[in-house]
């Protein structure tokens, strides 16, 4: 079977797998077996709830288990822009919970003793120019306002922290930090499994109706007969609820991992922060506990870890940024799927009657998803919908999603041709 990304290979958590076996009847019905369902299933279980989750392919086959691992707080806005967007009742009350989120997933990869590589040394947005500085000057204001611990750092003390001298400064953000995003998926699994809750694999969800108060989720392998369905699906959302896959675009992300490069790479960030860049095709870099360089952008991989244009992408950047370090051979290479919405923050949608789905994460799946995992068991169990992180909305599709999502591709394509050169 092919491997889903480097991390489902070299995640220390085992991977767990397990039929449904007839049809089931349960409080909590969850679609998708990654962050949001997995967080889903260990709050409601240890709320009470009886939960299932159905997964069509395996733990963390989706965004879960091929992104990054940056867990990172907030979102892509700045604060300002969020109160702006969403009030001033909503704003700061989801500015100050997403400033907890990397708190709260490290705080669950405690309590369950998860093996996933964590670190928790910050991470750095780095500046690609002169723009991307200024406009992270702007963000260092606001999270000084807001009394956060974020230090706005320049080109030279940036470049001791990084390795090399290509970026114009940077913001390290001390909340936060990297993990193995498969390992952390995986324990959040085992967790679930721990508290009373079961996951099902290899098991597509094909159509949801109502039976009086009832929901009934029929699948490849059985009908799960539930109060209430959560669909955590995300970037993966397929047609089993008509219009959903539209509330968002999808744009994918591609990550080659070289292979361990042992003492040679000591000075490429020696204590590990994940980077990501303020550049308009977003490029990250972060170094694994193997002592791998993993280096990403925008698309999908054009060929393989070992030919092809991502092959020549991901080379040619990382001699660009560390001329020393000499030709480097990969390990794996994959993309995966973002689900960005039009003002880059997230849903909680009401689809029908005890039907939710958080959605369009944007880049931020690991604290979004976990987070939102808690707050539908929250919700299921009797929380004041007023005290949700943001208000809970009817779903809108993004009229010319599709297309959208081509054009995103060609430019992405484009991208890593100009850098390839």
């Amino acid at each position: 079977m092919t491997a889903v990304s480097l991390w489902d290979v070299s995640a220390q958590e085992p991977d767990y797998r397990a039929p449904l076996e007839g049809d089931v009847q349960v409080d909590v019905a969850i679609v998708g077996g990654g962050y949001t369902g997995l967080s889903t299933a260990l709050h409601c279980a240890e709320a009470g709830l009886s939960a299932h989750v159905v997964e069509a392919e395996q733990i963390g086959f989706g965004g879960s288990g091929r992104n990054v691992g940056l867990v990172n707080a907030g979102l892509w806005l700045p604060p300002r822009q969020v109160r702006a967007l969403l009030g001033e009742t909503y704003g700061p009350r989801f500015v100050k919970r997403f400033c907890k989120g990397p708190e709260h997933v490290f705080s669950l990869i405690e309590k369950h003793q998860i093996r996933c590589e964590v670190t928790r040394t910050g991470t750095i947005h780095a500046a690609h120019g002169p723009k991307g500085f200024a406009d992270l000057q702007d963000r260092h204001k606001e999270w000084q306002r807001l009394g956060e611990p974020v230090d706005l750092l320049s080109r030279d003390e940036v470049s001791g922290l990084i390795g090399t001298d290509h970026f114009h400064g940077g913001l390290v953000d001390r909340r936060c930090g990297t993990i193995n995003p498969m390992g952390y998926c995986r324990g959040l699994a085992r967790a679930a499994l721990g508290a009373g809750a079961r996951i099902s694999t290899g098991v597509r969800a094909t159509k949801l109706h109502r039976d009086g108060d009832l929901w009934k989720v029929e699948t490849t392998a059985g009908v799960i007969t539930a109060k209430a369905v959560v669909l955590g699906t995300n970037a993966y959302t397929d047609d089993l609820w008509p219009g959903l896959k539209r509330v968002f675009t999808i744009i994918n992300y591609f990550q080659l991992a070289t292979k361990p490069l042992g003492p040679e790479a000591d000075d490429i960030l020696p204590d590990r922060q994940g980077v990501w860049d303020t550049g308009q095709f977003m490029f990250s870099l972060r170094r694994d506990a193997s002592d791998r360089l993993l280096v990403g952008s925008m698309g999908k991989v054009m060929g393989d870890k070992d030919h092809g244009l991502s092959h020549r992408f991901a080379r040619k950047q990382i001699a660009r940024l560390f001329p020393t370090l000499g030709p480097v051979d990969f390990d794996e290479a994959w993309h995966g799927q973002i689900a960005m919405t039009p003002d880059h923050l997230p849903r909680i949608h009401e689809l029908a009657p005890n039907l939710f789905t958080p959605i369009g994460y944007n880049g931020r799946g690991i604290t979004t998803g976990t987070l939102f995992g808690e707050t539908m068991a929250g919700l299921l169990t009797g929380m004041d919908r007023a005290d949700l992180p943001l208000p809970m909305t009817e779903m809108s599709t993004v009229p010319r999603a599709p297309l959208m999502s081509r054009l995103y591709h060609s430019a992405f394509t484009a991208n890593q041709l100009l850098k390839a050169l």
